[in-house]
């Protein structure tokens, strides 16, 4: 992996990779799981998302792949609504550059990756694994989008270590992307108080850099302690109970007319 790309060549793929393509001038990047044989599986909006009610909901509109009024002769239109797809790579990077997200990287070089959604601490299950949560969830959906906690990118870290987040009081997903977004903003304003300690602007800089190192550091699926380690059957299981509960509403108790 270099220092400042994790760009890749197509003959480098393996089945269970994790890997990515940049969208809209670098502003966010589209994520999912190479399975294998030119194909990808991989997690979008659809139609069913959950959103934020902010202009990042325009933006983000493009981190799934282009449509094209030309209709591709590999990959077959999905007749599900959950979201879940199986693309082929060039669909899947829709004429963006290929690379490929990294696992078990050191502290040191987690940090110095400044842009969020391109590597983690954590340490992946074996490809084999991968590629069957993968399967597992295109045929059973992977739950309702989530700018920022349940998007393309926690879809993909999902698979490839069968991590979820259980405290569901936490704003935030396993997308290190997601971080950065509100991680800038939010250093920026943490930081704001330690004018009193400094006026130096250099030094605030090096605060506010501080904050949001420190902001994404304990963020990474890899360092958090709430999560846990839950089988795709499992996590299918609930989704589609959750789904069922939500579906049905109780009926309310007939008032005695009144006269």
């Amino acid at each position: 992996m270099g220092l400042l790309s994790n760009r890749i060549d197509r003959s480098s793929l393996k089945a269970g990779d994790h890997i990515y393509s940049w969208r809209t001038a670098y502003v966010y990047s589209h994520h999912g799981i190479y399975v294998g044989e030119n194909k990808v599986i991989h997690f979008t909006r659809h139609g069913q998302e959950v959103g934020t009610g902010t202009v990042l909901d325009v933006l983000l509109v493009s981190s799934g792949p282009s449509r094209s009024h030309v209709p591709c002769v590999t990959c077959t239109p999905s007749r599900d609504s959950h979201g879940v797809h199986l693309s082929c790579l060039d669909c899947f990077l829709a004429g963006g550059i290929l690379y490929r997200f990294e696992y078990s990287v050191n502290p040191a070089l987690f940090l110095a990756k400044v842009r969020g959604g391109t590597c983690s601490l954590a340490v992946p299950d074996p490809d084999e694994d991968v590629v069957h949560r993968a399967n597992h969830l295109l045929r059973n959906g992977f739950g309702c989008y989530n700018v920022f906690k349940n998007n393309c990118e926690d879809f993909a870290i999902y698979c490839k270590t069968g991590l979820l987040v259980v405290d569901e009081r936490s704003s935030m997903g396993r997308s290190g992307q997601a971080v950065s977004i509100i991680g800038g903003p939010l250093a920026a304003v943490l930081s704001s108080p330690l004018r009193l300690v400094t006026t130096n602007v250099y030094g605030m800089a090096v605060m506010a850099v501080g904050v949001y190192c420190a902001s994404r550091y304990a963020a990474d699926i890899g360092t958090r302690r709430d999560v846990v380690k839950v089988s795709v059957e499992d996590l299918t299981g609930r989704l589609a109970t959750d789904m069922y509960q939500a579906s049905v509403v109780p009926s309310l108790p007939t008032l005695p007319a009144t006269s």
